[in-house]
């Protein structure tokens, strides 16, 4: 952790001891690292004897594959989080606008008086709170999270390891990307009772027959441009709203893990139809382009290779879109 970040730390675990009303946000279609990090430190608080609430604007429920982290059942529906809150923690979020419909609560907030901490690892956060913990180097929001519990000197239990395990083995693509820090962190969360096998496959490889039919259907949209990414190789493929329609938003959203293996290409994009006229998109890289950059450039954000915008317009003018952003995105 940067010295900044260290005291920051301090400062977030001083506002969380005396902390009695908390609204925790993820992100939009949240992820294992958001709404992990969310549950184990919800649970902390609620532990401690604070009223916790956790929520997201999209979908109206909690991803199946991601419902057994709330034990507790902490999350609520978006309609119910209140309008402002004395203390609002955003987590893995770098910019308001990630909240979706919840991005009002901020502002708010911070009008009523409240205190608003931001708990991120993207090197693209805004710093839009009163309060932030944000560290770049940290591997995943779940790192940060849990060096707060070490600062609260919060003895980790199952539920809490399980949580920020979920992000871990997420985001660093199953332990691709961790660094001896991160496979530390790990161990102390298998030691707090955690089954690895058992949690990955309800996170990760957890799929109903559906999901072949609609990879088929997927897959038959696959291209490959040698000469895109700076000439390094672009493979895309494009997820109809019509397919989508037929399978959760976790088998959507694990066919870039599929698109991304294929060595030809330096950089893999999926396209996903949300409605006519809304694409998001999900790129990977394997090591030569900052995609990171390429998805701010379309209004996106996220990591150096692994990152996602919402493009709206045609899948065509997207596709362009998107080969635009690859073109001019700095090399590694």
């Amino acid at each position: 952790m940067n010295s900044l970040a260290q005291h920051d730390l301090s400062d977030a675990a001083t506002l969380l001891r005396t902390a009695t009303d908390v609204t925790l946000l993820a992100h939009v279609r949240p992820d294992a690292d958001a709404l992990g990090s969310a549950l184990a430190l919800g649970r902390v608080l609620c532990l401690r004897g604070a009223l916790v609430r956790v929520s997201f604007a999209v979908p109206e429920r909690t991803p199946e594959s991601l419902r057994g982290l709330d034990v507790a059942g902490l999350v609520v529906p978006a309609t119910e989080v209140p309008a402002s809150a004395p203390l609002l923690i955003c987590l893995d979020t770098p910019s308001p606008n990630r909240l979706g419909g919840l991005a009002d609560r901020v502002e708010a907030t911070r009008v009523a008086g409240g205190s608003v901490l931001v708990i991120d690892h993207h090197a693209s956060n805004l710093r839009y709170g009163t309060h932030h913990l944000v560290d770049p180097d940290a591997e995943a929001t779940a790192m940060l999270v849990l060096d707060l519990l070490d600062e609260l000197r919060i003895p980790l239990d199952e539920p809490m390891a399980r949580c920020l395990y979920a992000g871990l083995v997420t985001d660093t693509g199953g332990f691709r990307r961790a660094t001896p820090a991160t496979h530390q962190a790990a161990a102390r969360l298998l030691q707090a009772g955690v089954d690895p096998d058992r949690l990955a496959r309800e996170i990760i490889d957890d799929h109903p027959f559906a999901w072949l039919p609609m990879l088929s259907k997927v897959l038959d949209t696959a291209r490959l441009e040698p000469e895109a990414a700076q000439g390094l190789g672009l493979v895309h493929a494009m997820v109809p709203a019509e397919v989508s329609a037929l399978v959760r938003m976790e088998e959507t959203e694990a066919v870039i893990d599929v698109v991304r293996s294929t060595r030809d290409a330096e950089v893999a994009a999926v396209l996903k139809e949300q409605r006519p006229g809304e694409w998001t998109v999900s790129l990977r890289a394997l090591g030569k382009i900052d995609v990171a950059a390429a998805a701010r450039a379309l209004g996106g954000g996220g990591h150096r290779l692994a990152s996602g915008a919402t493009v709206y317009g045609t899948v065509d003018e997207t596709l362009a879109r998107v080969r635009g952003a690859l073109a001019a995105a700095p090399l590694i």
